[in-house]
Order: C-alpha cells, then sequence, then structure tokens
C-alpha cells in the first residue's frame, strides 16, 4: 500500500449533481482549485439511477394514454408500446451508464476527479481509497464538502432482504417488465414505479403501504385523486397494510434490473400475494456510515445518519466553518433540484470566506429549503407541490386560508385532455395576505409549478397577483379562478 498527499481549495466527497455544483461555484471566476472524488458514476443517482430514467420510462406511457383517450387521435393509436425501444431510448438518456461527457465537463472548467471512495480523517483531510485498494491522503485548503446522499432503505421485514427485492435502481434501470409486482410503499418511487410498469405491460401491479393513504405529506385531496385513477389504470392499492413476511424460491442476483430469481409471497395482513418481483419503495437511508464522521468528531448514529447544518451549509458542531454538507445528506429537502441549489449557496459561500468577504450581501435569510420547497410526482395523475399544506401551516402556529379549484373547469385543461380531472389548492397565510404553499393535481401541472414557488419565495401579495393576467386559453388560467373563488 502507497500513500501519497495532494491539495485542492475545495475536496468534494460525491459526483452527484450538487457535488458538481458546488465545486462550479465555489471556484468560479477565481485561481482556486476544487477536487471531487467519486466511487461510481460522476453525475450521481439523478443522472443514472433517478430522476433520469425514470422520467424516460414515464414519457412515453404519458404520451400513449393521452392519444388513447382523444377523439382523433385515438383511431391513429394501435397495439402497444415498443418496449425495447423505451429501454434503448432510456439508456441513451442514461448515457449507457458512462460518465465520461460529465468528466469531460468537469474537468473542462477545472474540476479535477479522482476515483474512489473518500472519507474524512482530520480536519481538511480526506483519504481516498482507489478501486484497486490503494490509499491517499488528500487535503483543502479551505473547504471539505460533503454530498453523498442517500441509498434505498430495505425494511427489517423478515424474508424480505433475502428475497433479493428491486431497489430504486433496479426499477429505474429495468431489463424485463415482470408480469407481476408488488411495490412496498406508497411514496413518491412507489407511485412513480407502479405508472411506468403498469404502462410498460406489467399485468398485475399491487402497491403494499403501511400507512393509511399514498403520498401522506400531500393535502388529503391527492391521495384520493392517485387512488382512483390508479383503480382506472388496474394499479391494486392495499393502504393501512403492513407487510408480514415476504417469501421467495430460489433468489439468485442476476444484475441490476432484472428478476432476482422464482415467485415471491408477499404476506401482508390477511392477504397472500405471488408476485415475480418486489419493489422495495419505502424510504432513503443517509450515506454517512463509511463518512469518518467520527474522525471529526461527529456522532453518525445522530440525527438517523443524516449531516445537520445551519443555513450557510456549514456543518453544525464542526469549528473553523471548513466542513460542509450538501444534498439528500443533511436531510433539508431530498431532492435534486434543492441540492444543486444548496451546492450553489455553498459554493458562494466557501468564495466569499476563502477571499475574505463578508456574507451580508449573500441574502441567505430564508433558505427555500425552509418551507419553500417544490417537488413534482411524476406519476399519473402528477402531483406539483411547493411550500406548506394545510395542516403543515397550522402547525407552524399560522392561520391559514384555503382556496381549491377544479382544474377540470379551465378552458386550457379541457383542451389538453378529454375529461381532464385535477384539483388545485392555495394555502395563504392570513395575517401577511402572502401564498405559503400550493398543491395541484392532474395531466401536466408541473408545468404550474414554477410560477406557485415564484409567488412563495417572492412573498407576493395575493392583491399584486391579481395583475399576474394567465394566456388563455391554457391551464395556468387556473390561477385567476382560484383568486376568483376568494371574493
Amino acid at each position: 500500500m502507497t500513500n501519497h498527499t495532494d491539495t485542492w481549495d475545495v475536496v468534494v466527497i460525491g459526483g452527484g449533481p450538487p457535488g458538481e455544483n458546488v465545486a462550479q461555484y465555489a471556484i468560479a471566476g477565481s485561481d482556486r482549485t476544487a477536487v471531487i472524488v467519486e466511487k461510481q458514476l460522476v453525475g450521481g443517482e439523478c443522472s443514472y439511477w433517478a430522476c433520469m430514467p425514470s422520467k424516460a420510462l414515464l414519457r412515453p406511457v404519458e404520451v400513449l394514454d393521452v392519444a388513447r383517450t382523444m377523439p382523433g387521435v385515438s383511431a391513429a393509436v394501435t397495439g402497444q408500446l415498443d418496449v425495447e425501444a423505451v429501454l434503448r431510448r432510456r439508456d441513451g438518456f442514461t448515457s449507457h451508464h458512462d460518465d465520461s461527457s460529465q468528466v469531460s465537463w468537469a474537468e473542462g472548467i477545472g474540476i479535477d476527479v479522482v476515483r474512489g471512495s473518500g472519507r474524512l480523517s482530520g480536519e481538511r483531510t480526506v483519504t481516498v481509497t482507489d478501486p484497486d485498494g490503494t490509499e491517499r491522503t488528500i487535503r483543502a485548503r479551505h473547504a471539505v464538502v460533503l454530498a453523498t446522499g442517500t441509498v434505498a432503505a430495505v425494511p427489517p421485514v423478515p424474508g424480505l432482504a433475502d428475497a433479493l427485492p428491486w431497489t430504486s435502481r433496479d426499477v429505474t434501470n429495468l431489463h424485463e417488465v415482470p408480469r407481476r409486482v408488488a411495490i412496498v410503499g406508497g411514496g413518491v418511487v412507489a407511485c412513480e414505479s407502479a405508472t411506468w410498469l403498469r404502462g410498460l405491460g406489467a399485468e398485475a401491479v399491487t402497491l403494499v403501504e403501511p400507512a393509511p393513504v399514498l403520498l401522506a405529506r400531500q393535502e388529503p385531496f391527492v391521495s384520493d385523486l392517485v387512488a382512483r385513477r390508479f383503480e382506472q389504470l388496474g394499479i391494486a392499492v392495499l393502504t393501512s397494510t403492513p407487510i408480514d413476511r415476504v417469501e421467495r424460491e430460489s433468489p439468485v442476483g442476476r444484475g441490476e434490473g432484472h428478476i432476482h430469481g422464482g415467485p415471491v409471497i408477499v404476506h401482508a395482513g390477511n392477504r397472500r400475494t405471488e408476485v415475480d418481483e418486489v419493489v422495495v419503495a419505502a424510504g432513503r437511508t443517509p450515506a454517512s456510515s463509511d463518512l469518518g464522521l467520527e474522525s471529526v468528531g461527529l456522532d453518525p448514529t445522530a440525527d438517523h445518519g443524516f449531516v445537520t447544518v445551519d443555513d450557510h451549509l456549514t456543518v453544525s458542531s464542526v469549528t473553523g466553518e471548513w466542513l460542509y454538507a450538501i444534498g439528500d445528506l443533511c436531510g433539508r429537502a431530498l431532492l435534486t433540484h434543492m441540492g444543486k441549489y444548496q451546492g450553489r449557496i455553498a459554493g458562494a459561500v466557501i468564495g466569499a470566506r476563502a477571499e475574505g468577504r463578508p456574507l451580508d450581501g449573500l441574502r441567505f435569510r430564508d433558505l427555500a429549503d425552509h418551507d419553500m420547497v417544490p417537488a413534482v410526482v411524476f406519476s399519473d395523475p402528477q402531483i406539483a407541490s411547493v411550500g406548506l399544506t394545510e395542516a403543515a401551516a397550522r402547525q407552524r402556529g399560522l392561520d391559514p386560508e384555503v382556496l381549491d379549484y377544479d382544474i377540470g373547469k379551465v378552458a386550457g385543461a379541457a383542451l389538453l385532455r378529454d375529461g381532464y380531472e385535477g384539483h388545485a389548492r392555495l394555502v395563504i397565510d392570513r395575517e401577511t395576505d402572502v401564498l405559503v404553499g400550493a398543491t395541484f393535481v392532474g395531466y401536466d401541472v408541473a408545468e404550474l409549478l414554477h410560477s406557485a414557488t415564484t409567488a412563495i419565495v417572492g412573498k407576493v401579495p395575493l392583491e399584486l397577483l391579481w395583475h399576474v393576467v394567465p394566456s388563455y386559453p391554457t391551464i395556468s388560467e387556473v390561477w385567476l379562478r382560484l383568486l376568483e373563488s376568494r371574493r
């Protein structure tokens, strides 16, 4: 084993979108140096195993479903999806798990890439274990940034782990569509996976969720609309149904996205369900157990493994303002776009501190990862939400006013899809008369979200929103209808 030392201004452990962003922003417009330490693929979970492949699988399903229901178009649609073509298109979006273009981008803007597993080994010090087992020590002059994200959690259900279930990585990179599949969970990954598995030809899809409703953190009407639509699609939804045990004949690891052995028996409540594959979509666990947090005085078991930070993304309880954590790892908003946002914030802070500039002008008050987080569930139907639900607003001590409207009554929505079903809700703080939350459910509602996010982050008074005129006939007219419902 050999050891050698290298030094950069900024060392980033984790090469997903947050890590890429923080490295870019930390050195922008300067002669500072940065390195990304990545043990898998530069581009991270989102690029190869999450956001990109999942949306590539969902879009063809969505397009075909709309075409089949539109008069004048449905007669031209025959047959089923070409699954192999869909998978080839998905593989194009994941670059066939080749990160050379991402590495070229990084190196092109002055960011070095080191392959291997990085862990803290002291103040501003990182030990990297190369793929061949060689260790090297690298140091940071200004900052070390932890951006290792999360991994799929597998609940301690008897027999579940032994059955070699699919996780999110398998189901987004599937090579064969199971004829019968059970999905453990009722959140975002579960609902999106159910949508594309059914759309790609799975004959029997069953969601098994211990909680009373799907997508429990959303407004209550969300679960009702999703469950009703899933019933129409032939997706079985079993809520309030904890899994007792799982049994599998001849489990065998055949690689990512392949069916892992013989039939699986899922025992849940009084039901016995036989399927060809089980997908575990039951949350995420921070990838912090092997980060060397102990070497800088942190307890890796605290806060369920998440790394606590302040609003500069500086790790709490570590002195010297040199250690940062961003993205899923800090547990504030487990979404790619929020991780990238945190990367931009942390990068700007690192740059300012390196140059001795005050942070006052960087506007770090009321960061958007506090109660202003936008998110989209790309299931059928789509769910787009930002900010607080009515229940969350009450928990914050606010006096919320709620405005609701049926999106299907808007001309633009009716033009998009015959029989459009959807719902919109705005949550308003009565004291300040500004929007603090918005939720939209229905076809193509994702494109409504940025306007809601702008109104919430900008604290736009409702009286001013009256003068934000929606174009006709677009689905955005729902904004006007919501405001009219107030008077």
